[in-house]
């Protein structure tokens, strides 16, 4: 009788949950109100971390997903990364149409199995299982469901249940570990979304439910800082079958330094003796770290390995010196070890690299934070930051890429947690000077220089090695605001010692000058127009960051046309707000001559999200101004 209860209990629970699964998959049954900013919607998903043993992790993971239209083909998820170490022990997607009726099994053994490494051979393990499916209708429900076995329990999976455009119906986290062990967390935004917690001796369970899309918002924070979000970490852990114990960021500097690096930045006597050769009587450390630096640029190429992959640990200085290439770490150790040779102190630095700032927790110890590995070079307190994976970057310059953000520096005698470089406000230079013609037809004849310095310079240097057409339509796109524009001419200079990048672009266009009747009217701003409105929002929901500031100083010569004499010009300029400044002046040099002066000046900071229509009022009053128009008559 209870093997038949039993059995029973067994049968109505399959019927129960197979119920649940059903009305999951049907586009039917789910909530509309879901669908808001919505290109597909989380039906469900699941991941159940059991932490078996200090070096015994599985990872199971079901995702219910219903994709509205191709922009959320991407939010299906259906891959798994996989090397020596990681073990995929299933693998499955099944498709339903609109009405909840399964169409389409894909089984592991039809996955596609790629390598993660683009180019290289040193990473022939690193790989990843996934999906190509090309769906015949929508709106669709793709039901995807893995499990993998690991012994490496350095890197445990994160909280984060919510993309961008992705309505969430339910998101549940697990985590089970045994009682030996102890399980750090660092939460963040968990109230705010209303996300439920549940925590038990040697489990921890997060639950959020019914959250509609979410649109991205123009200069919001980091998505680290608006989102719900948990990061976890073992007071011990297993890698490539060394464990460790740690925690913080000392030990866990100290445990990379001696079980990661250790021993993998030397290079053979040949590459010594050149190195040794190529810095004899360089006196200046930072003159012998140039030189090694651009060395390593002309030597070595970069490949990328996909995030996860790959592992923490680099391939020897050796190796890199051999074969020419490498990633992130194998780059940054092989620029370490020879400026080791020349004396130069250099430590290994994991960040975590991206356009929008994302920095370290100083309170919360990790292994998993970084995604990219930068090199610091001390310079007795003068900090040099050097990018080993450019072929382009000048020495000392990294860029928007890893700029003002808190990382780990490895040092021999353990973890320190340093910010990188931030590009003040007037370091962010640009410089606009030249002169333009405006003929009696209206048409122009221009002649300009821009200089970029900092961030801005960053956004320019790649120039140098477009094609011809490209740079042509580059600079039609960046004078938008003159029609019809025909470049004669384009100079290039990239000054890696000053890290100045220099335009010169001459170029023509006709009836730039409007001309009604008697009169003709123009922009005397035609070489640096600001022209976008920061998006509208009804009801912002996230903070407004300026992430960086820049400046803008242009001066340049307006000759106009003989038989036309100024009947109405602009008044000059300033305005100030909290966001910054704006100036512009117009100086008559002689009856057809104008000098045309200009600054805008935009500083980096974090305001409350009621500042946002401020400054969008600031940056609207900008473009006004900057459209100003003067008036000529005929004379």
């Amino acid at each position: 009788m209870r093997l038949k209860m039993l059995a029973i209990a067994v049968f109505v629970c399959s019927i129960y949950t197979a119920k649940a699964q059903d009305d999951l998959t049907s586009y039917l049954t789910l909530p509309q109100e879901l669908i808001k900013n919505a290109n597909a919607v989380v039906r469900l998903d699941e991941t159940i971390v059991a932490v078996k043993a200090i070096n015994d992790m599985e990872i199971s993971e079901k995702r219910i997903v219903t994709v509205l239209n191709e922009k959320g083909l991407n939010k299906i998820g259906a891959q798994v990364w996989y090397d020596n170490n990681i073990r995929v022990k299933n693998a499955e997607v099944r498709i339903y149409n609109k009405f909840g009726k399964e169409i389409k099994k894909i089984r592991e053994k039809d996955f596609l199995d790629v390598s993660a490494v683009d180019g290289g051979t040193m990473y022939s393990d690193s790989r990843v299982k996934h999906i190509d499916y090309t769906p015949v209708a929508y709106p669709f429900t793709a039901v995807f469901t893995s499990k993998i076995q690991t012994k490496k329990t350095s890197n445990l999976p994160w909280f984060s249940p919510i993309p961008y455009y992705t309505g969430i119906q339910k998101s549940r986290y697990k985590i089970t570990y045994p009682l030996s062990l102890t399980l750090y967390k660092k939460e963040h935004n968990l109230e705010e979304y209303g996300v439920v917690k549940d925590e038990k001796e040697g489990s921890l369970t997060y639950i959020i439910e019914n959250v509609p899309g979410i649109k991205p918002e123009a200069y919001s924070p980091s998505e680290a800082k608006i989102k719900p979000r948990v990061r976890f970490a073992l007071s011990k852990f297993s890698y490539e079958g060394i464990t460790a114990e740690v925690e913080n960021w000392e030990e866990i500097g100290t445990w990379m330094n001696q079980n990661l690096l250790n021993g993998r930045a030397t290079v053979d006597a040949e590459t010594k003796a050149k190195i040794e050769s190529m810095v004899a009587g360089v006196e200046s450390d930072r003159e012998k770290a140039k030189i090694i630096y651009e060395f390593m640029q002309s030597k070595t190429r970069y490949i990328s390995v996909q995030v996860g992959i790959g592992g923490y640990q680099p391939i020897t200085a050796n190796e890199v010196d051999k074969v020419g290439y490498g990633d992130c770490k194998g780059l940054t150790n092989y620029t370490m070890a020879l400026l080791k040779i020349a004396g130069v102190e250099s430590y290994y630095t994991v960040v975590y690299a991206g356009s929008k700032m994302t920095s370290f927790y100083e309170d919360f110890a990790s292994l998993g934070q970084g995604n990219h590995v930068i090199l610091n070079i001390p310079n007795k307190g003068d900090d040099i930051w050097l990018e080993c994976t450019s072929q382009k970057m000048p020495f000392g310059h990294i860029g928007d890429f890893t700029d003002n953000r808190n990382v780990l520096v490895v040092t021999p005698e353990g973890g320190k947690i340093k910010r990188t470089k931030k590009y003040d406000t007037e370091e962010n230079l640009q410089n606009t000077t030249g002169s333009y013609v405006l003929d009696a037809n209206g048409n122009i004849n221009a002649d300009v220089t821009i200089e970029t310095k900092g961030i801005q310079y960053d956004d320019r240097f790649y120039l140098e090695d477009r094609s011809d057409v490209e740079k042509d339509k580059r600079y039609k796109r960046y004078f938008q605001t003159v029609d019809n524009i025909n470049v004669d001419n384009i100079e290039l200079k990239n000054d890696k010692e000053a890290i100045v990048f220099t335009e010169k672009v001459m170029f023509n266009a006709d009836a730039y000058g409007v001309s009604t009747g008697e009169r003709m009217l123009f922009a005397p701003n035609a070489l640096n127009r600001l022209t976008s409105i920061p998006d509208r929002y009804r009801n912002r929901k996230f903070p407004l960051e300026i992430q960086r500031g820049y400046y803008d100083t242009d001066d340049y010569e307006i000759k106009l046309p003989s038989d036309y004499k100024i009947e109405a010009i602009p008044n000059d300029v300033t305005y100030e707000t909290k966001f910054g400044a704006y100036t512009f002046s117009i100086t008559k040099k002689d009856d057809q001559t104008l000098q045309y002066k200009r600054t805008i000046k935009i500083k980096d900071g974090l305001y409350p999200k009621e500042e946002y229509k401020n400054y969008r009022k600031f940056i609207k009053k900008i473009i006004k101004y900057d459209g100003s128009k003067i008036v000529l008559v005929k004379k």
